[in-house]
């Protein structure tokens, strides 16, 4: 399976302190891949970086055989990799129709000439928005809330509402970071399902999770970081039965 995104040697510093060293890993093209490990281990600050948030202190990103060291953050979706955050980055006085179609602006093609003086191909364009967000929330069941302010909908909904306008722009790699946090059981089983489809159809995904029952049952591949750095890579199975990455969440019995 060819590589989507390649990672490697990546680091990062804040103030003397290595919070990043020297990680390596791979996205491969239609899989979930799983980054997980302790609290502080480096996980939301590896995402960062790949998604253009912060820059590395050393190491290469290539996506799609590119480098990605001189590509601004600003132009990832148009390259193909769209984001969620750990913290709800939602517009409260819009619709969830218009927060969804605000991830299409990379996607857009009129002139601000064209949207102001309302030409037909503004007017086209706008209504193609429409109809791909729609679309995207049916997929993650939000259909009856279109017309609903985005300040007024419950978190798990907010949730749901995220993945979609990450998803309207028909991203090749999606980035997540921590999108089970705050759901209960049912509305995690259904966002594992909702990945599982997003897969199946070609996108390939990074994820950053605590939740280890939905990473066991998603994900391909996990990584696993502790205190900055990879100790380990493998199958869900792999690594239920390594012993560092046991030593690391549970602690190392002759301590």
């Amino acid at each position: 399976m060819t590589a989507l995104l390649e990672v490697q040697q990546l680091s990062r510093d804040f103030g003397g302190v290595r919070a990043v060293n020297q990680v390596d890993f791979d996205v491969r093209q239609g899989e979930i891949l799983a980054l997980i490990g302790p609290n502080g281990a480096g996980k939301s600050t590896v995402l960062n970086m790949v998604s253009g948030v912060i820059p590395p202190s050393a190491g290469e990103i290539r996506f799609d055989g590119k480098p990605m060291a001189k590509v601004p953050g600003h132009e990832y979706a148009g390259l193909g990799i769209t984001r969620t955050f750990q913290n709800l980055q939602t517009f409260d006085d819009m619709t969830v129709l218009e927060n969804v179609m605000v991830g299409m602006h990379t996607r857009t093609r009129s002139s601000l000439l064209a949207c102001g003086m309302n030409l037909g191909s503004s007017r086209r364009e706008e209504q193609e928005m429409r109809e791909r967000a729609q679309i995207w929330l049916e997929h993650v069941g939000l259909a009856e809330e279109i017309s609903s302010l985005a300040g007024s909908l419950p978190y798990g909904k907010l949730r749901l509402m995220e993945i979609a306008r990450a998803m309207v722009a028909g991203p090749r790699l999606l980035l997540l970071d921590e999108p089970a946090a705050g759901l209960n059981h049912t509305e995690t089983a259904e966002m594992s399902r909702m990945f599982q489809e997003i897969r199946a159809n070609g996108t390939a995904i990074l994820l950053v999770e605590h939740d280890m029952d939905m990473i066991m049952t998603i994900a391909d591949r996990i990584v696993v970081l502790d205190q900055g750095a990879k100790i380990a890579e493998g199958t869900p199975r792999e690594i239920q039965e390594n012993p560092r990455v046991i030593a690391a969440y549970l602690g190392d019995d002759e301590e």
